[in-house]
């Protein structure tokens, strides 16, 4: 695979490079030519005036592209308006196919389904290329339909842009479907001596606590924490609502995880009533923390990548970075990012709108994110070496400026820490582990309110008192952990946990820190509680009868065969009500503990439903 950029200047100078691409195609074998036109205008005529020469001069070509807010050649930043790259492939059997539509909200998912229909019919695809006009479009639906394509396939590509931030008009243009101010360009490429590598670089680092995603519709984010967005730029950063709202924002996007990733999003403006406008649609519900953009971890997060990609040995390496990156390092820094990768292979690409990337199968739009895709032809003979300076160019106080934000995440993960625990303390019972009485009393009341069926458990130790006078006071606190216990277990075995994410084991696993097992163990639709000294209350919602009653007896029957060390085996008597259609709390309290006082009074060691 050979690859060939310059800049446009001239009609003349661009036939004269024309000239050196086609002879060398009439040298070598190729299989497929591809030019890629990055412009940083939109002038229309000047695009179709070279799209119209290279055509003439390359007839065979694939010729696309797309405007920009910068153009990348040679791993920098070009100072020319046009950029041209032209990829020739090598192999025979490596095939390409460009699609072109117009896409536009309601087209979208139309779009999707025809690509999704090509790439089924066309077996040989590994990797599509996307280039698209994005206009405030919400694509989260393209990216989700997308991720039913064939989990092979490589999924990666930008946003067109305008050289002007602030606008939202952009073109993307090819020889397959014209000039198009809605449109979205797929280049479909594969055959067995393709191969391609795809990765995603932020390097900006979560800083500060999380806040809850309270309100937001696509890429409109009304509330954090059920208070205006903006409130937290301002307590926090003292940033205001005025013109310097998107720069001074810049450094600091959100952070939040997405289809299992960090994903990051920026905001582009602020409305009156404290609305952040987003680059891309953001998730309600979702946790979400600032995030600080800090040069020393963006160019080690590039050095770790170049790394890898050197393994691959690719051909060429394409980039497509967000035009916020660009703001943010400034027009002579901004290749420092991008030039090490040149070392590798000829790089380039472009400043975008928006950045795709498939990862474990999803489609995500990115923001202020760097995608990379390198692509070869063959096993990728030859050695690759990666070339980066060290950072010599930082002085110290960006240095400590990384070690403070290191400081203030880590601060403020020991902060969330201690408030999980004081919280957990608030709702628990510090010997047995479970739920106090005053949180099983607010649990019992919100399942009442919900209208939700539910039985009631109440357990008490038979002859307490009798343990703690013969064999002592800590024996006694044996028995009642020995009672919490089973009563987890059976929880658990029962099918009763409220755990999604963690199974049972790791919850028991003795490398999980103590007060983690208290706090994963605490949502449970079957809340267990102590309910004062050696009673015990157990709400088993949305639980039959018949289910209580064998709970309730298997517990008896596991307590009773524990033979603690002083105390020998001890027994407990249980009662069970079903709560009734619009009884109170009250009410309930009253049936259960007459039950178990009927279990009791029966014998003790035994199980009564009342």
């Amino acid at each position: 695979m050979k690859q060939f950029q310059f800049d446009y200047h001239s009609i003349t100078s661009l036939k004269r490079d024309l000239d050196k691409v086609h002879l060398w195609c009439k040298s070598k074998s190729c299989s497929n030519v591809v030019f890629q036109i990055y412009s940083d205008t939109l002038d229309r005529g000047q695009i179709e005036l070279v799209s119209n020469v290279i055509a003439r001069t390359i007839p065979n070509a694939i010729c696309m592209g797309c405007s920009t807010n910068g153009n990348i050649v040679e791993g920098r930043l070009s100072n020319a308006s046009i950029s041209i790259v032209c990829s020739v492939f090598e192999k025979p059997t490596t095939k390409l196919k460009l699609l072109q539509y117009t896409l536009n909200a309601e087209t979208a998912l139309d779009v999707i389904e025809d690509i999704k229909r090509v790439v089924k019919e066309t077996p040989w695809v590994k990797a599509m290329e996307l280039q698209l006009t994005i206009r405030g479009m919400s694509l989260t639906p393209l990216c989700d339909a997308l991720h039913d394509i064939d989990k092979s396939v490589a999924i990666f590509g930008g946003g067109a842009f305008n050289p002007d931030i602030s606008r939202n008009d952009a073109c993307v243009f090819s020889n397959v479907g014209g000039y198009s101010e809605r449109g979205i360009l797929v280049l479909l490429m594969g055959g067995k001596d393709f191969f391609i590598h795809t990765t995603h670089i932020t390097g900006w680092k979560p800083l500060g606590r999380e806040f809850l995603v309270t309100k937001a519709d696509s890429a409109l984010l009304f509330e954090l924490d059920g208070r205006p967005a903006y409130d937290v730029y301002y307590r926090y950063l003292k940033i205001l609502k005025d013109e310097h709202f998107f720069s001074n924002t810049l450094e600091f996007p959100f952070f939040y995880k997405h289809n299992g990733i960090n994903i990051l999003r920026a905001p582009i403006h602020c409305n009156e009533d404290g609305t952040l406008v987003m680059t891309s649609d953001i998730d309600e519900n979702v946790k979400a923390r600032l995030a600080y953009g800090d040069p020393w971890t963006i160019l080690d997060a590039v050095r770790k990548e170049g790394k890898e990609i050197v393994e691959f040995k690719p051909d060429v390496v394409k980039v497509f970075s967000c035009a916020a990156r660009r703001t943010f390092w400034g027009k002579e820094e901004i290749s420092k990012e991008t030039l090490p990768f040149q070392s590798i292979a000829p790089t380039s690409g472009f400043y975008t709108s928006g950045e795709f990337l498939r990862t474990d199968g999803f489609v995500n739009q990115h923001n202020v994110t760097l995608v990379i895709a390198a692509m070869r032809e063959g096993e990728g003979d030859g050695y690759r070496r990666f070339d980066m300076a060290e950072d010599t160019f930082f002085s110290g106080q960006v240095s400590m400026v990384n070690r403070l934000a290191t400081f203030i995440d880590a601060a403020t993960q020991e902060l969330a820490e201690a408030n999980a625990k004081l919280s957990l303390m608030a709702i628990s019972d510090s010997l047995s582990k479970l739920f106090n009485r005053g949180e099983m009393q607010r649990r019992i009341n919100a399942c009442i309110s919900e209208g939700k069926p539910a039985c009631l458990v109440m357990l008490d130790i038979d002859d307490f008192k009798n343990i703690n006078d013969t064999c002592g006071h800590k024996e006694g606190d044996n028995v009642i952990v020995g009672l919490s216990g089973v009563l987890k277990k059976l929880v658990h075995e029962m099918g009763l946990l409220g755990l999604d994410s963690m199974s049972y084991e790791t919850v028991n696993d003795d490398e999980c820190p103590r007060e983690e097992k208290e706090m994963i163990l605490a949502d449970v639709k079957a809340p267990v509680g102590r309910w004062g000294g050696e009673e015990f209350m157990v709400l088993l919602q949305e639980i039959p009868v018949e289910k209580a009653l064998d709970f309730a007896e298997r517990v008896r029957k596991e307590f009773n065969a524990i033979e603690f060390e002083k105390a020998g085996h001890q027994s407990v008597s249980i009662g069970v009500v079903e709560i009734g259609k619009g009884e109170s709390a009250d009410s309930a309290y009253i049936r259960v503990d007459k039950a178990l006082y009927k279990a009791k009074e029966s014998g003790r060691n035994q199980v009564f439903l009342a």
